[in-house]
């Protein structure tokens, strides 16, 4: 029944989130997809407000327009610390939420601020559910613990760092590192000063004209999506966060949230059964009877021999450019391993993402990964 699903109210301090990001992450410009499909395999999204001085975030402002979140513009004093201004107002605001729309059964806040703990507590005991979403580095270890769940950016599914993470950042109070011994260093000579630029035209709030020259036409473009790589990852999430089986109903409701344009249809089905039969044909996904007729439980196969051709693929990959020149990186490995299976995804193996894939090979001790500092990028090599 759609009753069941949890009404979640995303209240983002975007600015904590989009600098952690940056910082910790090289994520830039902040990807709000990720957060999207993981709230969305949860429940329904009634209320995305995200708070901001948007003056700052040109681009990420079109970017989560796009994404159909509020922004509600938060404006620095002029002359003032850069003390983000958003934490009252987010405040004020969830509170409110909390006592006037009774139909919202969880509050997700995307913060890594400490401040916010006491409003975690203070929705807990209005019998509300509380969501922490925080990039790890540059979240307090106050928060999770505030919250009922709380979902690390870092590890979020469809999460690709440019860097290493960054470790978390010191705490208050903590002592400074002490300063390395060595001769004092000269002062650098003072460049000219260069002329000042033209001045810059404030963007218009309302102006939401996609910088890749796009219209914003909505299309369904199924040719171009993968339709079982969407139904196995959600599938995935919902299953590592559901307390007991996946029906479909609710699986066809977790893709709709996560793309309102899907229909299988499109992909050459007359139903959501017929679509998920034929993935049980490819062995992609297992169906049992469910309590209702019609509504068959799904699942993930288990098959310990699909998952083995799958780690063996990527390590012949590896030894094979290692032997032939330096240690393969990640970028561009996920291509290599399509040289040999052209059809090659991690999702139908129930992994978000390539990087993950690559994760559990190591943990099994199948291949080495590091980060490289030099060329900024894992680098993965056979296990010797």
């Amino acid at each position: 029944m759609a009753h069941e699903d949890e009404r979640i109210a995303l209240l983002l301090d975007y600015e904590n989130l989009a600098i952690g990001a940056r910082d910790g992450l090289g994520v830039v410009p902040f990807d709000f997809g990720p957060v999207a499909d993981a709230l969305a395999e949860r429940g329904r999204v009634v209320v995305r407000r995200a708070y901001a001085d948007w003056s700052s975030f040109d681009e990420d402002r079109r970017l989560m327009a796009r994404a159909q979140v509020e922004l509600i513009e938060i404006p620095q004093r002029i002359g003032g610390s850069r003390k983000n201004a958003a934490d009252i107002k987010l405040a004020v605001d969830a509170i409110e939420l909390a006592y006037e729309r009774e139909f919202i059964t969880t509050f997700a806040i995307g913060t890594g601020d400490s401040d916010f703990t006491p409003l975690m507590h203070k929705l807990r005991e209005l019998d509300k559910r509380v969501i922490g979403i925080g990039v790890q580095s540059s979240t307090s270890a106050l928060l999770p613990p505030a919250c009922d769940e709380f979902l690390f950016y870092d590890r979020l599914p469809g999460v690709e760092p440019t860097q290493a993470p960054a470790p978390p950042r010191r705490r208050r109070g903590s002592p400074r590192p002490a300063p390395a011994a060595g001769p004092v260093a000269t002062p650098a000579p003072v460049a000219a000063p260069e002329p000042e630029p033209a001045p810059v035209v404030p963007p218009d709030p309302f102006d939401v004209t996609f910088s890749d020259g796009s219209d914003d036409t909505a299309t369904t473009g199924a040719e171009e999506r993968d339709v079982e790589g969407l139904v196995v990852s959600t599938l995935g999430g919902l299953a590592r966060q559901a307390d007991g089986t996946v029906l479909a109903s609710r699986l066809k409701r977790a893709i709709l949230r996560k793309d309102p344009t899907f229909d299988e249809a499109d992909h050459g089905f007359r139903g959501f059964g017929e679509l998920l039969r034929h993935l049980q044909d490819r062995g992609a996904v297992t169906l049992t009877t469910g309590a209702a007729q019609g509504d068959p439980e799904v699942a993930l196969p288990d098959d310990p021999d699909a998952d083995h051709d799958a780690f063996a693929l990527l390590v012949d990959v590896v030894r094979e450019l290692a032997a032939a020149g330096d240690p393969p990186q990640l970028s561009g490995l996920k291509n290599q391993l399509r040289k040999r299976v052209p059809d090659f995804s991690e999702k139908r193996y129930g992994f978000g993402s390539f990087l993950s894939f690559a994760k559990a090979a190591r943990a099994r001790d199948l291949v080495e990964m590091e980060w490289s500092d030099e060329t900024g990028d894992y680098v993965l090599r056979p296990v010797s």
